[in-house]
C-alpha cells in the first residue's frame, strides 16, 4: 500500500531522541525551548510555544484571545473538526464561512458579505480562523483588512502549512494575524509524533499562551521578601510557583521537541520534494478527467496534501467507486474533509446540509492522492497509472 502520507525519520532524528532519553530530562528541560527558538527563527516570529498537539494550540489560542460564552468564532467547513471545536471548548458558539471554489480556502468574498450582514444584526465574530488547506495560505492581506474594519481577531490554522510562504514570507511569521498554529502529526510536513505549536508577535499573548499550556502557572522572579513579609517568607523560596489562571496541561515533552528540532533542519528539503512531486502530478494528470489543485499567485504551498476533484460528468464512476478501486490497487488515497457542519454533533447544534454549498460540492468530488517527502517517482507513476486505468 502506498499511503497518502508518511513520516520521514532519519538516523539523526533517532540520535536526537536517544540523547534526550539518555539525559536527566525527559520533559521541561532545554530541548523544548531550543525547538521553540529554532521554529520562531525559521518563521520570523517573536514567540513560539510548543504544545502537545495542534488542537491544544487552537484551544489555548482561543483562551488567550479571551474567547468565551456569548462570543462567536467563524471558520470554514472544509477542515478537521478541531478548527471549530476549539471555540466550543471555551463556551463560545461557532459559525462557518464557505470556501473559495479554486483554492478550497476561506472565500474572502463570502467572508466580506457575511461580515456586512452580521454587522447589521449585531452578531460579529470575536475570532476568525482561516485554515490554510493542503498547505496553501489563505488570502491573509484581505482577511487582515476585514479584521481591521470589523474588529475581530485572527488565528491562522496553519496545521498543513509549515514551510509554506505567503507574499514571500514564511507562514508562521504572524504578520497578518494574532496567532498562528502548526501541527506536527506524523502525516504533516515535519513531525514530533504528536505535537503542535502556537506562534505570535505579541509578547503579552506569548506569555499567556506559555502559562495556559502549563496549568496557568508562572514562576515569579525570586527576590528576598521585604522585612514586613518575613512571617510568610516560605512563600518566597526558590520552589515558588503561582497559578494565576485556570490553565491546562498541554506541554510538549523534550523527547518530542528533540525530534521536532532535528526534523526542522530538513524542513526546506521536505517541502522542496513535495513541490517537485506536486508539479509532477500536475503534468502526469493532464488529460485525465480530474481537476488538479489551483495555486494562488500570492502563495507558495507547503503541499501537505495533493487533492484532485473528479469531473464526474465526464466519467461513469462515482467518487466511492474510484476511491475503492484505488484502495484495491494498493493506493492509500483518502478524503479531506467531510464538511464539519454535516457532522452529527454539529447537526444537533442546528447546522444542515445545503448551508455551505461550495464546501459540500468540493467534498463530493475530492480524493487525496499520496504525497510525502520520501515518495519516489516510481511510486507516483504507480498512483497515476492506477488512476488512469480506473478512469478509462
Amino acid at each position: 500500500m502506498i499511503p497518502y502520507g508518511r513520516q520521514d525519520i532519519s538516523a539523526e532524528d533517532i540520535d536526537a531522541v536517544t540523547q534526550v532519553l539518555q539525559s536527566d530530562w525527559l520533559t521541561q528541560g532545554q530541548a523544548g525551548p531550543r525547538f521553540e527558538q529554532a521554529m520562531a527563527g525559521y518563521c520570523g516570529a517573536r514567540n513560539a510555544i510548543a504544545v502537545s498537539n495542534a488542537t491544544a494550540a487552537l484551544h489555548i489560542a482561543c483562551l488567550a484571545l479571551d474567547l468565551g460564552p456569548g462570543d462567536i468564532l467563524w471558520t470554514v467547513p472544509n477542515t478537521f473538526v478541531a478548527s471549530a471545536n476549539c471555540a466550543l471548548y471555551c463556551g463560545a458558539s461557532v459559525d462557518f464561512v464557505d470556501i473559495d471554489p479554486r483554492t478550497y480556502n476561506m472565500s474572502v468574498t463570502t467572508l466580506s458579505e457575511k461580515l456586512a450582514q452580521a454587522s447589521t444584526e449585531g452578531r460579529l465574530p470575536k475570532v476568525v480562523i482561516p485554515v490554510h488547506f493542503a498547505g496553501q495560505s489563505c488570502e491573509m492581506t484581505q482577511i487582515r483588512a476585514l479584521a481591521d474594519r470589523y474588529g475581530f481577531r485572527i488565528i491562522e490554522d496553519a496545521s498543513h502549512a509549515v514551510g509554506g510562504e505567503y507574499l514571500g514570507r514564511k507562514i508562521g511569521a504572524a504578520q497578518l494575524s494574532d496567532i498562528v498554529v502548526f501541527s506536527f502529526h506524523p502525516v504533516k510536513i515535519i513531525t514530533t509524533g504528536e505535537g503542535g505549536m502556537a506562534l505570535t508577535n505579541d509578547p503579552r499573548l506569548g506569555e499567556r499562551l506559555a502559562y495556559l499550556r502549563t496549568h496557568g502557572i508562572v514562576r515569579p522572579v525570586q527576590t528576598d521578601p521585604p522585612e514586613a513579609d518575613r512571617s510568610n517568607e516560605d512563600r518566597h523560596g526558590p520552589w515558588t510557583y503561582e497559578q494565576i489562571e485556570l490553565g491546562l496541561n498541554y506541554r510538549m515533552t523534550d523527547i518530542q521537541a528533540a525530534l521536532g528540532a532535528s526534523q526542522l533542519g530538513r524542513l526546506d528539503a521536505f517541502v522542496a520534494r513535495r513541490r517537485e512531486l506536486a508539479k509532477r502530478y500536475d503534468t502526469l494528470l493532464a488529460g485525465l478527467p480530474v481537476t488538479s489543485p489551483w495555486q494562488h499567485p500570492d502563495t507558495n504551498s507547503a503541499w501537505h496534501l495533493y487533492v484532485i476533484r473528479l469531473r464526474r460528468n465526464e466519467i461513469k464512476l462515482s467518487r466511492r467507486e474510484v476511491f475503492d478501486a484505488l484502495r484495491s490497487a494498493g493506493i492509500g488515497v483518502n478524503v479531506h474533509y467531510i464538511p464539519v457542519h454535516t457532522q452529527p454533533y454539529y447537526q444537533r447544534l442546528g447546522f444542515r446540509a445545503g448551508m455551505f454549498p461550495e464546501a459540500e460540492s468540493y467534498y463530493q468530488d475530492a480524493i487525496t492522492l499520496p504525497l510525502f517527502s520520501k515518495m519516489t517517482d516510481a511510486e507516483q507513476d504507480t498512483v497515476v497509472s492506477a488512476l488512469t486505468k480506473i478512469l478509462s
